[in-house]
């Protein structure tokens, strides 16, 4: 139980009810505590005395639903009998390459997010598209951004591992100029 200056809280507010004679809503207030901790404390007060000021377990008495001892026994041999050996690095992961499927939504702004060697990148789509459902073809860093109710080929990029934000690409065409 809290502590005020070497005394338990338990003690202060069972003084406060049962010597001073404050009302328990009174010290439930003046103290923080509910109303409902108060009554208990007193009734348990009232019933064992100073026993009341000791701290309760709050373990439950009864596990209804533990698992018997003989199950327990029999899960942890399986466990060491089958038992995997610890994954060990395989040396060098050059040639390995990173392919996955992500099915995602794009936000508002018209960007989707996405995380590559422990970095996050986002993929500029266009507002058009904003919360657009899509699938990202990932290919170590080729990327596709595919709707994922059409399917039509949103845009298709390779990642540049420098730049957190992949921007779209400009626009072959030159601007005319002004007159």
């Amino acid at each position: 139980m809290k502590s005020l200056g070497g005394v338990s809280k338990a003690r202060v507010v069972i003084t406060a009810v049962v010597v001073e004679g404050r009302s328990q809503a009174e010290v439930a207030r003046s103290y923080g505590v509910s109303k409902g901790w108060v009554s208990k404390l007193v009734a348990r007060y009232r019933a064992e005395g100073e026993a009341a000021f000791e701290p309760r377990s709050r373990r439950p008495r009864s596990s209804p639903n533990a698992i018997d001892a003989d199950t327990v026994e029999l899960i942890v041999r399986l466990r060491k009998d089958h038992a995997l050996p610890k994954a060990l690095p395989a040396g060098s992961r050059d040639a390995d390459t990173h392919t996955r499927v992500r099915h995602d939504r794009i936000d508002p702004s018209g960007v989707v997010t996405l995380r590559l060697g422990g970095r996050l990148h986002h993929i500029g789509i266009g507002r058009t598209h904003a919360r657009t459902h899509v699938i990202l073809l990932v290919d170590d860093l080729h990327v596709r951004v595919v709707d994922a109710v059409t399917g039509e080929l949103l845009r298709e990029l390779t990642i540049d591992p420098t730049r957190d934000y992949q921007p779209q690409e400009k626009p072959e065409t030159t601007k005319p100029p002004n007159p």
